[in-house]
């Protein structure tokens, strides 16, 4: 007879603890530590948990807490339940914070290995829209930029964006606007960024949208427009975006009137 192979080894799971004398439950100080080892990758998506019967051995708690910890992060997106493979991380939803950054640069600082397809680089004529948004006379040339954002190789947002014609001279190639952000150019340029107006906003996704962001035609995306100014006032960038709803979220900080 053969002999049987040694059955895989659990995964590891980064050491979690919780507070039984605290007033916080215990299946919310467990969601908590696996949201945050989830979002600072050292639950990296794919990982398998295993079932509750094993997660609850593992961890020292009942199997009614790691159940309720579990759910809560399969509702946010989190982890996914399939059956007969047991709990799976997936990818985290990027919430990103309503300042003048951009996304390549907020997936980076989330160790979300950001990546750009360019679509489009050419320039064409200004819109009335566009015009008024850079400034410039309509029909005035400016720079027109296509490009697929992703995040661990997923896509997570179609970008658009008009430049005024000579912003960036010389004219970065494909290469370099693959490999970082548009900001981190402009900032090369000699650009201070100083401000932003910005509007969001929802819609259903298109045929052609879905495909790109790889989602359901009618999936809900969320859209962005965002005019950026420079320390002399000058409008540098015209952005018109749109997020996978179900990847990508803002974050407001609201405070309360005196």
């Amino acid at each position: 007879m053969f002999a049987q192979p040694p059955s895989p080894s659990p995964p590891p799971i980064p050491e979690l603890s919780v507070d039984r004398s605290s007033p916080v439950p215990l299946y919310f100080q467990l969601a908590q530590q696996l949201q945050a080892a989830i979002e600072h990758g050292a639950l990296t998506p794919g990982t398998l948990l295993g079932n509750e019967i094993d997660l609850a051995t593992r961890l020292g708690l009942s199997r009614p807490t790691v159940r309720q910890a579990i759910q809560s992060l399969v509702d946010k997106g989190l982890l996914v339940r399939r059956r007969g493979v047991g709990t799976q991380v997936v990818h985290s939803t990027v919430r990103r914070p309503l300042e003048l950054s951009s996304l390549y640069d907020d997936l980076e600082t989330a160790g979300q290995r950001p990546g750009t397809r360019v679509l489009v680089d050419r320039l064409e004529p200004a819109s009335a829209e566009v015009a008024a948004a850079l400034g410039l006379p309509e029909g005035e040339e400016v720079r027109y930029l296509e490009r697929l954002r992703s995040a661990h190789g997923e896509p997570m947002a179609y970008l658009r964006n008009h430049l005024p014609a000579r912003l960036l001279d010389p004219a970065p190639d494909p290469v370099r606007l693959e490999a970082t952000g548009l900001y981190r150019l402009l900032r090369a340029a000699g650009l201070t960024l100083h401000s932003a107006r910005q509007a969001i906003g929802a819609r259903a996704a298109g045929p052609a949208e879905a495909e790109l962001l790889d989602e359901q035609e009618g999936a809900p995306l969320l859209t962005m427009e965002r005019t950026t100014y420079d320390a002399t006032g000058r409008a540098v960038e015209f952005g018109s975006h749109l997020y996978r709803a179900s990847r990508y979220s803002f974050e407001f900080q609201l405070l309360a009137r005196g």
